[in-house]
């Protein structure tokens, strides 16, 4: 029996929408019920394998990495010239689909932020600590209650839809669903750490490029994480991970303090739309987790990929490019590395200096 990539049941997605409703699996096509929304009219999208979804985080303890001074900055902050940078993402709104946000962490007091949980029976506060790690990567605090900075666009209006639950997995209905609001919220970039792994060979899906693209043809910018499936000391690179092997989302890896490929971080592949687009800081990466712990460290390319995401965000304002003309402005302006693209992409995403 075939299952629907929203839940399982066998039906037939909307290409208009980003949500469906399960009918008799005995229907005919042209007699199942679809929740049709507004990206397109047409009725029929495709049917796909059934996905669940996690955060792209990884476990393990950070290596040993350069001595650095974080006494002001992360070490993120000053690798991408965020430092440097006077925008501040005022008037550009991030949609961060993750597993909520600790409403009750001090570094988000009176910001502009803006919720909803998909994830039934749940609400927004994060109990997993990821969401709350992402969101305060892209747009922590200028001033945090302790040093040093972490955040990158400190004045962006923050849009937290939580897609993933308390145990830390999700199912496409609820990312999809929490694509859709991000949109219809005006949303200019939406950041996405989590994943489904990817297999040697295997293409990406055709329903989330479609939606991907209407939705980047509308001016929204989506990032999402490389993965972290890869072991690289023993030779193994995996592909990169759904969603983020859809040629219309930018995909991210990971790097460590070193500037080298963390190796975790998975990477690219021959078949068209596989491959890295970007690179941002994804080791040792230290951010807001919900109270009373503060303050954590963590790896993966769920870290780097809200760096790409608040840098976006000050190009937005500084440029005010949207969609596909913000994607061009964040490669042209990355900063080229040593190491291959398969890995890195065009190299490692930097903030507006001018």
């Amino acid at each position: 029996m075939c299952r629907c990539l929203l839940t399982g049941l066998c039906f037939v997605l909307p290409k208009s929408g980003l949500a469906c409703e399960p009918n008799d699996l005995n229907a005919a096509p042209d007699e199942l019920s679809v929740n049709t929304r507004s990206l397109t009219d047409s009725p029929i999208l495709a049917i796909e394998p059934e996905r669940f979804f996690y955060p792209i985080v990884n476990l393990q303890d950070a290596p040993e990495s350069p001595a650095l001074d974080e006494s002001e900055y992360t070490w993120g902050l000053q690798a991408t010239s965020v430092i440097d940078s006077l925008a501040t993402g005022a008037g550009i709104k991030v949609a961060i689909l993750d597993t909520g946000l600790d409403l009750k962490h001090p570094d988000f007091e009176g910001r502009t932020i803006v919720t909803k949980s998909f994830v039934p029976d749940e609400d927004v506060q994060d109990e997993a600590g990821h969401g709350t790690h992402c969101a305060g990567t892209a747009c922590g605090a200028f001033k945090p209650k302790a040093a040093p900075r972490y955040g990158v666009a400190h004045e962006a209006e923050i849009y937290v839809g939580k897609v993933l639950g308390n145990n830390g997995f999700g199912n496409g209905e609820w990312i999809l669903a929490g694509m859709n609001w991000a949109v219809d919220n005006g949303c200019h970039i939406i950041s996405m750490s989590l994943g489904s792994a990817a297999e040697p060979g295997e293409s990406y899906s055709d329903f989330y490029e479609t939606v991907a693209s209407r939705i980047l043809d509308r001016g929204t910018l989506i990032v999402a994480a490389a993965g972290n499936e890869s072991t690289r000391k023993s030779g193994v690179i995996k592909p990169v991970a759904s969603p983020a092997n859809c040629p219309s989302i930018m995909a991210v890896a990971a790097l460590d303090p070193s500037l080298q490929v963390a190796d975790f971080s998975c990477g690219g592949t021959e078949n068209e739309g596989g491959e890295v687009d970007i690179a941002a800081p994804g080791v040792n990466v230290y951010s807001s987790v919900p109270m009373p712990t503060q303050y954590d460290r963590y790896n993966g390319t769920s870290m780097a990929t809200p760096h790409v995401a608040g840098i976006a965000a000050l190009y937005a304002q500084t440029t005010g490019f949207r969609g596909r003309e913000l994607w061009a402005a964040l490669i042209q302006n990355a900063l080229g590395l040593d190491l291959p693209s398969t890995d890195v992409g065009i190299g490692l995403a930097q903030a507006p200096i001018e």
